[in-house]
């Protein structure tokens, strides 16, 4: 018993240190976050504390007018950082998909960075020139990305799409290609205009429509490997969202 009551207790002091080393961590990537973007914006500090010295004065009035400042005071701290926070991580969001624009793989990379029950397989098909089609399955159906050339990246979407076809049914098939013409989707709005496509299937379905469109093979053999983000030279840029995105 004393034997497995020690065992629990260095268990217990070891999680905890895990926890304390994975907070550090975290406000080490953050603050490194903060001035790299510090560094590319010079004005995310002005409007930080624009933010947060205008909601504050907004809860310092209503506490006077009420006589409550000393409860919508410090309620008026927390949300001024909550907003300048907000604040922070949409311009890192923004500085991030900026950098990205027109890169090689910077759509399968936005792709796989989506929040929620997303299943994205990267390049499922490409060519030589670096134009891919990616692959999303979810409560929408079937949604097919192309980026790079509009004329070359149609035609891969209408390959692909055919192949869909073959074993997804009656599921809808969505094609979007990424870009800034007509008709294009620009890279910073992928994400929300990928969420806004209706509800049209159920998790089960969307578990057997990975299985067998997983089935139907990778990229185009002929093809080389897609980068798994924008550049090489983002690499510190994406650790900047994965950040804030975490905190926020």
């Amino acid at each position: 018993m004393a034997k497995a009551s020690s065992a629990s207790k260095e268990a217990k002091a070891a999680a905890k240190r895990a926890r304390r080393q994975a907070s550090r961590e975290r406000y080490k990537q953050l603050w490194q976050a903060f001035q790299m973007q510090r560094k590319e914006d010079p004005r995310l500090i002005p409007y930080m504390v624009g933010a947060f010295v205008l909601i504050v004065a907004v809860f310092v009035v209503l506490g006077l007018v009420f006589g409550m400042l000393w409860f919508l005071l410090p309620l008026g701290i927390v949300l001024g950082l909550l907003a300048a926070f907000l604040l922070f991580g949409r311009r890192v969001q923004r500085t991030v998909y900026t950098k990205a624009e027109g890169q090689p793989g910077a759509a399968g990379w936005a792709l796989s960075n989506m929040r929620g029950q997303w299943r994205v397989s990267q390049a499922v098909s490409g060519n030589a020139h670096l134009d891919a089609v990616h692959r999303v399955i979810g409560k929408p159906g079937v949604i097919l990305v192309g980026e790079g050339s509009p004329a070359r990246v149609k035609s891969l979407l209408a390959q692909e799409k055919k192949k869909a076809a073959r074993v997804v049914g009656d599921t809808p098939i969505y094609e979007i290609i990424v870009g800034n013409d007509d008709g294009q989707v620009p890279l910073s709005k992928l994400e929300r205009h990928v969420n806004k496509l209706p509800s049209n299937i159920n998790g089960k379905r969307i578990d057997a429509l990975e299985g067998r469109l997983a089935a139907l093979g990778g990229r185009n053999p002929q093809g080389p490997g897609m980068p798994k983000g924008p550049i090489p030279g983002n690499a510190k840029v994406r650790g900047m969202q994965r950040t804030a995105r975490r905190r926020s």
